[in-house]
């Protein structure tokens, strides 16, 4: 396997916080790497240092000799007046891309990346396919390694089962940054893991998100029994060490020395596994009512397009509802419906007399960036009243992983995810009968998530959540709504159910848009399909063009025998570097005469 990148001893800090220390990891031909771990920790950090975008603070990273790399970010902007086809073919020119093969470049990946209209306006596309055309900039340079922070961010269910599929037939190698544990689970074959209860701030394993857990639990078994067994040996010496004062001058000097070497330890250890995990409880209501909230015959319109007709629901205590559907369905409306902010168009919303009823949407809870952390948290006070009983702000702030010291920053300081904890922290302070919850996981790390995920369960009131999460989804509804096109409602037995329909209807529409491409592009009997000037010209070319880079090959594969039996490394390291970029284009003439060939046979055909 050729290496792309090698990293050893990788170490950053921000500000007066150590990120890690001594993180090595080696990236490979056909690499699919997941990288995990809390808020802060450093994750997109890494990403930015392997992308050439930051600088490690100390350690060596090695990248392969004319790596071609890609980066594509969380949420990519474009120009909206701008086509996709222009968006690619304004990529490749900045790639260096020659102009006559820039369109034929963009149509290519456009093709690939299933746009059946490259001429479509940006400002068109959906959230999904936004994401698409950010992988297609990403792939106009034919990149070996692509790096993907938060890829599934904000896609509904279609296109993060489209960006799987996508990944695992990827012909490059690539790195991504998640929370979302389904997609970790069925794209990567290693896991890295950034986390401060590692020697250095890391761990690397094989396999995906689920098997790599398992290890993590080996490992933290191991940990805390070694943390228990230092104990038990620190108690026995502390008896030796207090013993009567005239013996303690006789003591054994490197007896002594050891004792202090495993109380370093011990700390070192303890440290390392106090996680000041949040403590998340919701403050139920203790209502007994069973009929919480009741919908009948409800329907919703938005403009012409209508959202859902005829809904029936009723929610009791110990419900939670997951409402599903694509993006633009009505989900968030629906949401503002049962919260009763909006009024249905049709149908009626019956709540229990004095109904507490909480709605948490990120995007309508607005957090002011000069606020300091105490303000957002307490509105200032010196405390809080939860669960009828005063906490004080400084012991509130920790459940939530923040430190005295940051309650005088202001928000605005604060990263995507501590914002996040700083919502839910907010919400917890009001009692409810029912937490209506729309995206309540967005820019949570996954031991946040796993601690929300506990609370939710343990809620004694009914919960109904909006949320691309799949894993949380899963793990906590009893029942699912789905909101289908033109109105349609379904219910669900589990999220698998949900997702197998996706992928039938998904499937059927593919085929329904292949049939009706092959019949329009289909040509007729007086137009024959012809290779066009600058394909004719490039087909003239290819034999010297395959003739030239089979040479190469030779010279290659000649390079290698001659270093094989040296001890030097890295000449052998860069000769195999160069064999396989030789080969990858030999390959590629190959692959594209076989295309213009076939063109030119259909051609005669007809």
């Amino acid at each position: 396997m050729g290496i792309l990148i090698s990293c050893q001893n990788l170490a950053k800090a921000m500000s007066h916080k150590v990120l890690f220390q001594d993180v090595t990891l080696t990236l490979g031909d056909g690499e699919r790497l997941g990288i995990i771990g809390p808020n802060g920790a450093g994750k997109s950090t890494l990403l930015k240092i392997l992308a050439g975008r930051e600088v490690a603070d100390g350690g060596q990273i090695v990248r392969k000799k004319h790596l071609k790399l890609a980066f594509v970010e969380q949420q990519a902007i474009f120009e909206g007046s701008h086509s996709a086809l222009e968006i690619l073919v304004a990529e490749a020119h900045r790639q260096g891309v020659a102009a006559e093969q820039a369109e034929l470049d963009a149509q290519r990946i456009l093709s690939r990346l299933g746009f059946e209209d490259p001429y479509r306006l940006v400002s068109t596309l959906s959230g999904g396919w936004k994401k698409r055309l950010a992988i297609g900039c990403a792939l106009i340079s034919q990149p070996d390694l692509v790096l993907f922070d938060e890829p599934t961010n904000h896609l509904d269910l279609r296109s993060v089962l489209w960006l799987e599929e996508f990944l695992r037939q990827a012909n490059f190698a690539w790195v991504v940054v998640s929370h979302d544990r389904f997609f970790l689970d069925r794209v990567t074959q290693n896991i890295v893991e950034i986390h401060p209860v590692y020697p250095g701030g890391a761990r690397q394993d094989a396999g995906n998100y689920s098997q790599f857990m398992d290890k993590r639990g080996v490992y933290l078994d191991h940990l805390q029994r070694e943390q228990a067994s230092l104990a038990n040996k620190l108690r026995k010496e502390d008896e030796w060490l207090v013993r009567q004062p005239k013996a303690r001058g006789t003591k054994s000097k490197s007896r002594i020395d050891e004792a202090m070497r495993m109380k370093a330890d011990l700390q070192n250890i303890q440290q390392r596994l106090h996680q000041s995990s949040m403590d998340l409880d919701f403050q139920g209501s203790g209502r007994k009512t069973r009929q919480l909230l009741a919908l009948k015959d409800i329907g919703h319109s938005f403009g012409e397009r209508v959202l859902f007709r005829d809904l029936q629901l009723v929610l009791g205590p110990g419900q939670i509802l997951g409402i599903l559907g694509d993006n633009g369905t009505g989900k968030s409306t629906l949401l503002k419906i049962m919260a009763q902010i909006l009024k249905p168009q049709q149908g009626q919303v019956t709540a229990a007399p004095n109904l507490e009823v909480v709605y948490f949407d990120q995007a309508r809870e607005v957090l002011q960036g000069e606020w300091t952390l105490k303000k957002a948290l307490s509105d200032g006070q010196d405390s809080v009243i939860f669960q009828d009983r005063p906490i004080h702000i400084v012991s509130w702030a920790r459940r939530f992983k923040f430190r005295a010291e940051q309650l005088d920053q202001p928000v605005s300081m604060l990263s995507g995810g501590e914002q996040a904890k700083v919502l839910i922290a907010r919400l917890m302070l009001r009692k409810a009968d029912v937490l209506l919850l729309d995206e309540p996981n967005n820019d949570l790390d996954i031991d946040t998530l796993e601690i929300l995920e506990e609370s939710l369960d343990e809620f004694p009131g009914a919960v109904v959540i909006v949320s691309h999460d799949r894993y949380l989804m899963d793990r906590l509804c009893t029942s699912y709504l789905g909101l289908l096109p033109e109105g349609g409602i379904e219910t669900y037995a589990s999220y698998e159910q949900w997702e197998r329909t996706i992928q039938e209807e998904s499937k059927a529409q593919s085929k329904k848009e292949k049939a009706a491409t092959s019949t329009s592009s289909k040509p007729k009997a007086n137009k024959a399909v012809r290779l066009s000037y600058n394909e004719q010209r490039e087909y003239d070319r290819m034999e010297a063009a395959i003739l030239e880079a089979e040479t190469e090959l030779a010279a290659a594969q000649t390079a290698v025998e001659e270093v094989a039996g040296d001890a030097d490394t890295q000449s052998l390291l860069l000769a195999s570097q160069r064999l396989q970029e030789a080969q990858d284009k030999v390959e590629r003439f190959y692959a594209r005469w076989t295309e213009l060939e076939a063109k030119m046979t259909e051609a005669q055909k007809n």
